[in-house]
């Protein structure tokens, strides 16, 4: 290399205008030769015989060969070449800075575009070998908990690194605790190695800072021994910057993204919150509007109930009364001449059609109290007054209430053919209860259906059955059994998840608020029970109650109460108009219509 340096050196042209030069001052011809003779300027055959030696690093490398005064010649080719070789290796050192100042741009460049902290690591350690003599390393991230490093990314063999490493103990250990880099250019030697497990020969460790806080450690080290300088130390620090601003970003993006996880989950919960405030006000409305519903009722089966009960016993002295003189005026006609008055108004009235049509008046006012007194005992069942605590109940009686208030929906109308009621009933003890929910519970289901049946081509069928039921696994009590079944269109599957839902309603805007069922749902849990729905479309719609009959554990039964009755419900398997099938209920025989699913 140095000859081949020395060759281009002579063939420049600038130089060889200078010894050309030279050898015109000095007047004296010289030649120039490499140290195996061949002659690299001047010709052969002078007469100038003296030997000048070119030097260069304290060896020879050429010779000029002339008189005395060509000594000059080659003290001028020893410096010259000296100034070329430090020129070149400027020219490499100042290439390799670039080059380093390059990477560490794409480094800055990659590092500032990417929040993944692993694949940065990465990058970094791959970077920092090919810069810094090395056989491995690894980036190290502390646990701030635990005090000990573990590895983001590593290069090479490093098994040095995969064994426990502490803060304060060790090379590394010491090395970051003090929190300055250090050059370890022998290992075995250094004041703090503890005897750890060999595999460097020498390393570079750099500490990792983030708002000067230790986070982790940058190790490049060499299986062979290396003498590591400053420059190694000064790369390796640039890149541990670039670590320590990555893991920042790195942290914060990890703390923004936990942050935001936080406040999205936070803004659920309150939207969730909001969400059953809104269901639970509108509820609250709606049972607050069904108790003043219900004391506005009460109050009027009151006021009501007074005359009712006047005109309830008066009516049969009126009745006795009108016979009495009916009979006086027939013993009157028999017995005595009419007077021409009388036979006037007599003929006038038309006493024969007044004396058979008023007894039928009577005995249709006397029907008309008896059905106003039902719908009064009706109103008033319904909507009696709710207890602080459970009172026992009829469950019969809370049905027929709520049928009879229902009844004038059940007529055959111009939307519809009739509703038939069919009641199954068996013998079942009194339940208790909160009635008036339960009252209320009965009401949204029957008024359900009866707009599922509602605008239909056939007769509408709603059958009502009850049984009494032992050992389920929600309670530890004998339960009530209520089915309510219709043959109308039935819901979707759709419908049916959504059926408890609040809010959800399939009838036209101004008919449903959607907070029937959801409300029905509630009572019924609120008597430690469960509501059942079975439906498909076109198929009918079944809904089983569970309640039971008593809020105590373990209440037990006669046994000749449970062993009567003997109704099992069979989930619907007809398909709509198929023939009613008939089944016996305490030995009497029943029509009960079984709708398909």
């Amino acid at each position: 290399m140095v000859k081949s340096n020395f060759r281009n050196l002579i063939v420049k042209k600038d130089v060889l205008a200078l010894l050309n030069d030279f050898a015109q001052a000095i007047d004296c011809q010289f030649t120039i030769e490499n140290t195996e003779g061949e002659i690299l300027f001047g010709q052969a055959g002078g007469t100038c015989a003296i030997a000048h030696p070119i030097e260069f690093a304290g060896e020879v490398i050429g010779w000029v060969r002339g008189s005395q005064q060509a000594s000059g010649v080659a003290s001028f080719l020893t410096y010259a070449l000296k100034q070329e070789s430090e020129k070149k290796n400027l020219a490499h050192e100042l290439l390799e800075r670039y080059q380093e100042i390059d990477l560490l741009h794409d480094i800055s460049i990659q590092v500032t575009a990417s929040l993944n902290l692993r694949p940065v690591s990465r990058l970094l350690i791959q970077e920092a070998a090919q810069l810094i003599p090395s056989t491995g390393g690894a980036i190290l991230l502390l646990n701030q908990k635990t005090n000990v490093f573990e590895i983001l990314a590593e290069i090479g063999s490093s098994s040095y690194l995969q064994q426990p490493i502490k803060l304060g103990e060790g090379i590394i250990g010491n090395i970051v605790q003090m929190g300055r880099g250090e050059i370890v250019n022998n290992i075995v030697a250094y004041p703090r190695y503890l005897g750890e497990k060999k595999q460097f020969n020498s390393l570079i460790c750099v500490p990792l800072n983030v708002e000067e806080r230790v986070v982790g450690a940058i190790v490049i080290g060499s299986e062979t021994a290396v003498n590591y300088t400053s420059r190694d130390l000064k790369l390796l620090s640039i890149l541990a910057m670039q670590a320590g601003v990555a893991i920042e970003k790195a942290l914060l993006y990890e703390q923004s993204c936990e942050a935001a996880k936080i406040a999205q989950i936070q803004a659920q919960q309150l939207q969730t919150t909001l969400h059953e405030l809104q269901q639970t006000q509108a509820q609250l409305i709606q049972s607050e509007k069904m108790s003043s519903l219900g004391q506005l009722v009460a109050g009027i089966a009151h006021e009501i109930n007074n005359p009712v009960n006047f005109i309830s016993g008066n009516i049969n002295h009126a009745q006795q009364y009108v016979d009495d003189l009916l009979r006086l005026v027939h013993i009157y006609q028999d017995n005595c001449d009419y007077l021409p008055e009388i036979q006037e108004l007599s003929e006038e009235i038309d006493l024969d059609f007044v004396s058979e049509d008023l007894p039928k008046l009577i005995s249709s006012m006397s029907l008309g109290i008896k059905r106003v007194r039902e719908i009064v005992l009706s109103l008033r069942n319904f909507s009696r007054t709710e207890q602080s605590q459970m009172t026992p109940a009829d469950i019969h009686e809370g049905i027929d209430s709520t049928l009879l208030i229902l009844d004038n929906r059940l007529k055959t109308s111009c939307s519809n053919l009739g509703i038939e009621v069919i009641k199954n009933y068996d013998v079942i003890p009194l339940v208790e209860c909160y009635p008036s929910q339960l009252n209320q519970v009965f009401m949204n289901i029957l008024a359900n259906a009866i707009d599922a049946l509602d605008g239909q081509e056939k007769e509408g069928i709603i059958t009502i059955s009850t049984s009494l039921e032992n050992g389920k696994s929600f309670t530890h009590s004998p339960y009530i059994v209520v089915r309510i079944q219709d043959n109308g269109s039935g819901m979707t599957q759709d419908v049916r998840d959504r059926l408890f839902e609040p809010f959800f309603t399939t009838k036209p805007i101004g008919k449903g608020t959607g907070l029937g069922m959801p409300i029905c749902r509630k009572i019924i849990e609120k008597h430690n029970g469960q509501i059942e729905c079975f439906s498909e479309p076109g198929q009918g719609t079944i809904f089983c109650i569970h309640i039971p009959i008593s809020a105590r554990k373990n209440v037990e039964v006669p046994k000749n109460m449970l062993s009567k009755g003997s109704f099992t419900f069979q989930p619907p398997i007809n398909t709509v108009g198929a023939p009613i099938p008939t089944t016996v209920v305490n030995g009497t025989p029943v029509t009960v219509f079984t709708p398909a699913t």
